[in-house]
């Protein structure tokens, strides 16, 4: 080929080239597209022998392809030249455009650098144009796009030995091969590129499948979970509608999947709970309240939140887990219960009993000392002024303390009975009761304490107390009544009390003295319960022995 004057090439050479071009650029892979770059140099450009070397990330050239010397093959296929020794053969000999020629005369002092190279003997050259074995002929490979070698990126370098006719390239061969390095940097950037695609491609699918793997994983989580589970909106219009729920939440709602998506929690839960669940945090807060099942009743659940986010959008949804806590609500009802109640009549205690009547009484300070009820009645530490006018409590600024309290004021203080209503306490002491004991028994005695609970309870209003202060002694809160209406109050219990128990299959009467003392402001619950104890045993002491009980 480089015997032909450029206007004559044959089109057969022509065709040659053509083709080992169009086999370059359809190898399957970069392992393929560079041998057979390798190999196009042998077939189609008429050389014996061509390297491919091809840069690595860290800027050195490996021999990636050989073609024309298995032998040659075998020994430099794999060896790697530093960049140094390649950037100081590329810049020595003569440039033919993009080519680069070291002649045998300079091309001596690369014979121990540390690029692979191969040594072939051969005759000096007997003329001009004649090829030498220690020639050497590089066509460096740039990315493509990139007019002039020095500008681009360097890819690689084609090296290239003994022309089949023995004769340095001319101007065609030159020409030819500096095109076919430029088309071999495209055919190998392109292998490259799919190389990646393919990498990327292998790498997403395993990724998309973990991805499929992990939502399969999380929905039979979710859908099989021993507690509720619901995902609900964030953000937006729908915010908290519910979207998804498991079975074990409709189960323990009794509401279908379909009819659980009309709803938020909101809409659920209980009304004396909906600020305990706006108070709750979207990203990791948990409440405990009650949800309204199907048949109308409620459920004790305990909701913990997590937010699932999108990466690229934020929080998306959230995850809410919904454990039922029923069971251990009751519990601690029933626990609560015993601290609060008798637990033979199961009437408010002597505890509970001061801590409701403390609980409507407060004492008016003269200075900032005097602040032990009010500590008591708010459940925190008020704060007053210097001269002793409260300002201030946690969460209400600048309030007086007793515009927010209802001032328990006794009919006592009144010198007529002028229709003042106030707290009624009456002190209950049976008459009779250690005799029944003593002559019945304990559990007979038991048995009678416990009728005249049910007595006492079945005589006073709703909201309206009566507890047990211990042994036979019980004690009556009742709200909004005048002196009359306390005294008609006792006289019915008495009335009531008096009537026959059976008791250990007999049946067995008591009697009973009340003493009525008033609640206000200004006192503590054991001043109001030590007043309405004395009086009752003034009253116990005004009647005659014989009219304490009736048999």
């Amino acid at each position: 080929m480089e015997t032909e004057s450029e206007p004559y090439v044959r089109l057969g050479t022509l065709r040659q080239l053509h083709q080992v071009m169009a086999d370059m650029n359809t190898a399957r892979s970069l392992a393929d597209t560079l041998q057979t770059v390798a190999d196009g140099v042998v077939n189609g450009l008429g050389y014996e022998l061509a390297c491919v070397n091809l840069v690595r990330p860290d800027g050195d050239l490996v021999v990636a392809a050989f073609a024309g010397n298995p032998a040659a093959e075998a020994l430099i296929t794999g060896r790697v030249g530093s960049r140094e020794s390649w950037e100081r053969r590329l810049s020595m000999g003569q440039h033919w455009g993009d080519l680069v020629f070291i002649p045998h005369t300079e091309g001596w002092i690369l014979d121990d650098d540390d690029v692979p190279q191969w040594y072939t003997d051969g005759p000096a050259p007997r003329f001009e144009d004649e090829w030498h074995p220690s020639d050497r002929l590089f066509a460096p490979m740039y990315t493509p796009g990139v007019q002039g070698g020095a500008c681009g990126e360097l890819i690689g370098v084609l090296s290239v030995d003994r022309p089949r006719n023995g004769r340095l390239p001319g101007a065609w061969g030159r020409e030819a091969l500096q095109m076919y390095a430029f088309q071999a940097a495209i055919a190998i950037s392109n292998a490259r590129l799919r190389a990646n695609m393919q990498r990327a491609l292998v790498r997403l699918e395993r990724e998309q499948q973990a991805l499929r793997a992990s939502e399969e994983s999380f929905r039979q989580a979710f859908e099989y979970a021993p507690s509720g589970m619901a995902i609900a909106e964030m953000g937006g219009d729908q915010h908290g509608r519910i979207l998804r729920t498991n079975d074990a939440l409709c189960r323990l709602l009794g509401r279908p999947a379909s009819a659980m998506r009309r709803y938020s929690f909101s809409d659920l839960v209980h009304p004396e709970d909906i600020g305990t669940l706006l108070r709750t945090s979207a990203e990791g807060g948990r409440a405990e309240l009650r949800l309204g099942r199907r048949d109308g009743s409620y459920v004790w659940v305990s909701l913990r939140n997590s937010v699932v986010a999108d990466a690229a959008d934020g929080p998306r949804f959230l995850l809410t887990h919904v454990e039922d806590i029923e069971e251990r609500k009751r519990r601690e009802l029933q626990l609560a219960h015993r601290a609060s109640h008798d637990s033979l009549t199961g009437l408010p205690n002597s505890a509970e009993l001061r801590a409701r009547l403390a609980a409507r009484l407060c004492r008016r300070p003269t200075h900032a000392g005097a602040l032990e009820s009010m500590d008591a009645a708010y459940g925190h530490p008020a704060v007053f002024d210097a001269n002793g006018h409260g300002f201030d409590f946690p969460g209400v600024a600048a309030l007086d303390a007793y515009d927010h309290h209802v001032h328990t004021v006794s009919p006592d203080e009144a010198e007529r009975d002028d229709g003042t209503k106030g707290l009624a306490v009456l002190f209950c002491d049976l008459d009779g009761f250690k005799s029944i004991n003593d002559r019945f028994g304990h559990n007979a005695g038991d048995a009678v304490l416990i009728e005249v609970a049910r007595r006492l309870t079945r005589q006073v209003r709703d909201g309206d107390t009566v507890a047990r202060l211990g042994g036979d002694e019980f004690v009556i809160l009742a709200d909004g009544l005048g002196r009359a209406d306390a005294q008609d109050l006792a006289v019915r219990l008495r009335s009531e009390i008096i009537q026959p128990i059976r008791a250990e299959g007999r049946a067995v009467r008591v009697g009973a003295s009340f003493g009525i003392g008033w609640a206000h402001c200004g006192m503590t619950a054991d001043e109001v319960l030590k007043s309405a104890d004395e009086r009752m045993y003034v009253e116990k002491r005004s009647r005659p022995k014989q009219h304490r009980r009736a048999g």
